[in-house]
């Protein structure tokens, strides 16, 4: 099996010798000794330290980490396989992953997923759920600078972005207003329903997938909708006003004279009621 020394182990990880060797006192990994009492360090050895200098960092207790630890390494191979390796989160459970196979490696909770390259003499190991997220950023910024140049551009864009990450809140609200635009409703409220289901709750997609049902004559689901944003951000103008509409139609008086009076308050504005 290759081994490597502190030096080639510093080069490689992009860790200082302080960090390794503090790693190392903490029990994450006992390399070998080699000459003069040397560190010696095997291709499971240099993971096992990236892995739990990514794990220290997301503030996980020790003993989760070397309970990981210990059993992630009886999964690791001697080197980077040629079908490639990833560290993945398997519900609350960690993997190894080499190609398609995959194998269980602990029974704690893993936060990161983890992919594991060696180019140009460093090795990688990647968060892809960040990875993801960066790349979902990029889409969504490239779609707001689309809009005011080509609609069907950016919300193709918006669409990448929520294929990277479905939470996005920001691609999700653009995309399902110029659907809505576009009179494509239904396909607008799956987009709203989709990230909300993804992300949890959002303000402004609730807002907007209240416009939405309001549009197609839903009224109640359109009032329900606004007053889910508004219990996420009670500083929706709009939303109090609109709402304000909704009610006085309705005839809940009591209802819309609050919520106007909330949207004066907000906006310094008198559109009446």
């Amino acid at each position: 099996m290759h081994q490597y020394g502190v030096r080639t182990v510093e080069k490689l990880l992009r860790l200082p010798r302080s960090t390794i060797r503090g790693l190392i006192q903490a029990g994450f990994v006992t390399p070998a000794r080699g000459p003069r009492g040397a560190f010696l360090f095997s291709f499971q050895d240099l993971i096992v330290l990236r892995t739990a200098w990514a794990l220290t960092q997301a503030k996980l207790p020790p003993r989760r980490i070397i309970r990981s630890l210990k059993q992630l390494r009886t999964q690791l191979p001697d080197s980077v396989p040629l079908s490639g390796l990833r560290i993945v989160a398997v519900g609350d459970r960690v993997a190894v992953q080499e190609g398609d196979a995959r194998w269980q490696a602990d029974s704690g909770q893993y936060l990161l997923a983890l992919e594991v390259d060696l180019a140009d003499g460093v090795l990688n190991l990647t968060d892809r759920r960040e990875a993801a997220k960066a790349l979902a950023e990029d889409w969504f910024s490239r779609g707001s600078v689309l809009e005011a140049l080509d609609s069907e551009a950016a919300q193709d864009a918006y669409e990448q972005a929520l294929a990277a990450d479905p939470a996005h809140a920001g691609a999700a609200t653009n995309l399902g207003r110029l659907l809505h635009e576009d009179g494509r409703l239904d396909q607008a409220e799956r987009v709203y329903r989709a990230c909300l289901a993804a992300c949890g709750s959002d303000a402004l997609l609730h807002y907007n997938l209240g416009v939405l049902l309001e549009d197609a004559g839903r009224i109640d689901e359109a009032a329900q909708s606004y007053e889910r944003a508004l219990s996420d951000d009670a500083g929706l103008a709009d939303c109090h006003y609109n709402l304000a509409c909704l009610y006085q139609t309705q005839g809940r008086q009591k209802e819309a004279i609050r919520h106007l009076a909330h949207y004066r308050k907000l906006s310094g504005e008198d559109r009446g009621g």
